[in-house]
């Protein structure tokens, strides 16, 4: 008697159980299938982390511009420039080891403000293919332009497909010889020169004129056909006093050979006549 109310609470409890089995189960698993979707989608909505953007100077390291790349770094102004630039898009123009070596006694003579000046003339604030570059004959704005108190610009010119940097300060023509990288936004070409900045060294000086052609010589109008300009008569120069005397004294004892030659001559003539006329009287 006293364990049917026992038998009773176990059976209860049983079919308690059996109906809520099923039911905690079929909470849980819809619990465990909404989190699954809900986690995936959570995952496919977060943005990518954006690359992270090129080191400049390590590239030009890689290209055969170290000696370039380390003045650039030990430069504050001349590196934040550069690191902010690449963002916007730039190319850079880094000369290479052998021609940055021949300029350096020039670049140590320059104050800090005109090393970095000089710096960023090496690069424009705009990204251009070598294709592009090809076809962009003319000036450029550089990292060192500041409005119209800083031009800092130099001339890109081509001839066929050689891309050739020129400045005012400067005769000679850098070269670009070879990519260093070309990965929109950043372009880095390799030249054979160092730029100068006519903001910095004197310009060249302009080759002299050729000389004009001289005109011929107008002809003399004795020259022309059928006329002849009369010479003048020119007096011989004196001789010597020497010879004037004796050909005066010459003549003056001619003169008087002559005189007595004629009067001897003209005395005979009238004895002759004489003794002619006196024979005529006695006959």
């Amino acid at each position: 008697m006293r364990r049917f109310p026992l038998a009773a609470a176990a059976v209860a409890a049983f079919l308690v159980a059996a109906l809520l089995l099923p039911l905690a189960s079929a909470a849980t698993s819809g619990a465990s299938g909404n989190a699954a979707p809900a986690a995936a989608k959570a995952k496919a909505k977060a943005p990518a982390a954006p690359p992270a953007p090129p080191n400049i100077t390590a590239l030009m390291s890689k290209g055969g511009c170290k000696a370039f790349a380390s003045l650039v770094t030990k430069s504050p102004d001349a590196l934040s420039t550069f690191q902010s630039a690449v963002s916007g898009g730039v190319t850079a123009f880094c000369p290479t080891d052998d021609a940055l070596r021949r300029f350096m006694p020039s670049y140590k003579n320059l104050t800090d403000d005109g090393k970095a000046s000089l710096l960023l003339f090496h690069a424009v604030p705009v990204y251009y293919t070598l294709g592009s570059l090809k076809s962009s004959n003319g000036p450029m704005n550089t990292l060192a332009t500041d409005g119209e108190s800083r031009n800092y610009n130099f001339t890109v010119q081509n001839v066929g497909d050689q891309v050739s940097i020129r400045t005012e300060a400067s005769d000679a023509v850098a070269r670009v010889r070879d990519t260093v990288y070309d990965k929109d936004p950043v372009a880095i070409y390799a030249v054979d020169a160092v730029l100068e900045p006519v903001e910095l060294f004197e310009p060249a000086e302009a080759p002299a004129p050729a000389p004009a052609p001289v005109a011929d010589a107008p002809k003399a109008a004795s020259a022309k056909k059928g006329k002849r300009k009369p010479q003048r008569h020119v007096a011989d120069a004196p001789g010597p006093a020497g010879d004037d005397d004796a050909a005066a004294a010459d003549q003056g004892k001619n003169a008087k050979k002559n005189a007595a030659t004629g009067g001897g001559a003209c005395t005979r003539w009238l004895a002759a006549a004489a003794v002619a006329v006196t024979a005529a009287a006695l006959v």
